[in-house]
């Protein structure tokens, strides 16, 4: 049997950086660690840093109660808020936002200081969205489907600067934003979406429609697994979700001759790794 492993598969740039990161503070041991929000969704890597004393804050308000350690601030960026809250705290900053997503804070935060309307393609409650929405003067108007895409409006004669959540689906940005030109607003287009994720996404479409089975391995809350999933699916019925090897039960496979592999951002080589050598061993 034939397997197809992703070479896009696993830690992009920002993740692996930010990763790193933290697993140097960790070493260090010199004051307590934390990190906003857990530091990528992968759910191995985060309880391996909770056993080396690296600790999750989870909100502004738990923030607010710490007065010493290391914040490290993750691929996914913050708003404003919390990256002034962090240094008004008297606490040791690092910030390992990928650089990606810092251009799309200065991109918003310059357009919307001069007074166009920023729209923010990609999902409203995940931490990079919020985190660009806090850095937009005056708020934004956060889209993710063809619906809020035909319900958007706009007062006439704003500019409107449209920036993209940098996993998003690139197909379905397109159309979002051929929805919204229609409008006839004045409106400056930038894709943001991460050039690792549109390749990703087009290596794993590519792969799904060649294999009799697909296998995704992501942790459930990444966005930009999710993402995957949804590509590989519509090109492979056969399409496998799975966060570690004990998600897979090969055995349930149907009978096939080759099977694709891809993983999200945040899926570290050896789980890959894992997968890939039972996958090729069992079937």
């Amino acid at each position: 049997m034939k397997v197809i492993t992703a070479k896009t598969a696993g830690f992009c740039f920002g993740v692996k950086r930010a990763v790193d990161k933290v697993y140097e503070q960790a070493e260090k041991g010199e004051t307590p660690v934390y990190t906003y929000g857990p530091i990528i969704h992968n759910e191995e890597v985060v309880k391996d840093l909770e056993k080396k004393g690296v600790m999750v804050i989870g909100s502004a308000e738990e923030l607010s109660q710490l007065h010493e350690g290391t914040v490290v601030i993750r691929s996914h960026g913050v708003s404003k808020e919390i990256y002034d809250m962090i240094k008004q705290q008297g606490l040791h900053l690092i910030d390992a936002t990928c650089p990606f997503v810092l251009k799309i804070h200065n991109i918003v935060r310059e357009q919307s200081a001069k007074g166009a309307r920023i729209v923010i393609i990609g999902n409203k409650s995940h931490p990079e969205v919020e985190g660009i929405y806090g850095w937009c003067d005056g708020g934004a108007a956060v889209i993710a489907t063809e619906e809020e895409a035909l319900n958007f409006t706009s007062t006439p004669g704003q500019k409107i600067c449209i920036v993209s959540q940098t996993t998003f689906n690139y197909n379905k940005f397109n159309k979002l934003v051929e929805i919204i030109s229609e409008k006839g607003y004045d409106i400056l287009v930038l894709n943001t979406i991460c050039n690792a994720t549109a390749e990703r996404q087009t290596e794993a479409a590519e792969i799904a429609k060649a294999v009799d089975a697909m296998i995704v391995i992501g942790g459930r809350n990444s966005s930009n697994t999710q993402k995957l999933f949804e590509i590989c699916k519509n090109e492979c019925e056969n399409t496998y979700y799975i966060q570690t090897l004990v998600d897979l039960d090969v055995h349930s496979l149907p009978s096939m001759s080759c099977v694709g592999i891809t993983a999200g951002a945040s899926t570290p080589n050896k789980i890959i790794e894992e997968v890939q050598n039972n996958v090729r061993n069992e079937l």
